[in-house]
């Protein structure tokens, strides 16, 4: 694998201050939120392998060679903080819930750069590879994963999973470790059939909430933070 030049940082100044906040205070503001929702900024555990979906600006040696998507054990990388966001046909309005069946993007926020897959063969297991593509949170359609959950939003409780809209195929782990420069880091991809290696938990992050404005109408401005 070879190193990239700079990251790009997503151009959301909104998302990027409230990233800012998070590190700062790392604390729970205001009322708990049992849901994930638009906008929020979020780490995401596999459960299977208790690692935390992650990116960096290290390229993929094969394949695509985009940048490439691993799992991190540790809890404290920025590195692992995913902005929720709509498609480029389907708006994600701040702060409503997630519904389970809805086609979203996930954002590397310190990047830019979208969850993307493709039918290239991931670098140690030969899966689907998974990969970190655009530039400034825009791609194209192959950065869209549909939320499988059991109800209808995605809990924050619930273990769920995400399938690629254009492949089928669901984001998954099987423990495959990298050596230099990433050692340590899990391979991250993408499996055509549902495992215990597919389920996600939304954790540290912060979590957009819904508010009534003064006038009635709903805003969706306000945060919960958790870290």
């Amino acid at each position: 694998m070879g190193h990239l030049n700079g990251p790009t940082l997503l151009p959301n100044s909104l998302t990027r201050l409230l990233l800012l906040l998070l590190c700062i205070f790392g604390l729970s503001l205001g009322t708990e939120l049992s849901f994930v929702t638009c906008g929020s900024v979020v780490k995401l555990l596999n459960v299977k392998h208790n690692v935390r979906l992650h990116s960096h600006d290290v390229r993929y040696g094969s394949g695509s060679g985009q940048q490439s998507v691993t799992g991190v054990t540790s809890v404290e990388d920025s590195n692992s903080y995913w902005s929720v966001r709509g498609t480029s046909g389907t708006l994600c309005h701040r702060g409503t819930p997630v519904k389970c069946g809805q086609t979203i993007r996930l954002t590397h926020v310190n990047t830019g750069r979208n969850l993307h897959s493709h039918y290239f063969a991931s670098p140690l297991s030969s899966n689907q590879e998974v990969s970190a593509f655009g530039d400034e949170g825009e791609g194209d359609h192959l950065d869209e994963w549909t939320v499988q959950c059991g109800g209808s939003v995605w809990n924050r409780e619930e273990a769920i999973r995400f399938r690629h809209k254009a492949t089928d195929a669901l984001l998954s782990v099987t423990g495959e470790q990298y050596g230099r420069p990433i050692h340590g880091q899990r391979e991250v991809h993408a499996m055509a059939s549902p495992s215990q290696h597919s389920l996600w938990k939304a954790m540290e992050g912060i979590f957009m909430k819904p508010s009534e404005s003064p006038a009635g109408s709903r805003e969706y401005d306000h945060m919960h933070t958790e870290f």
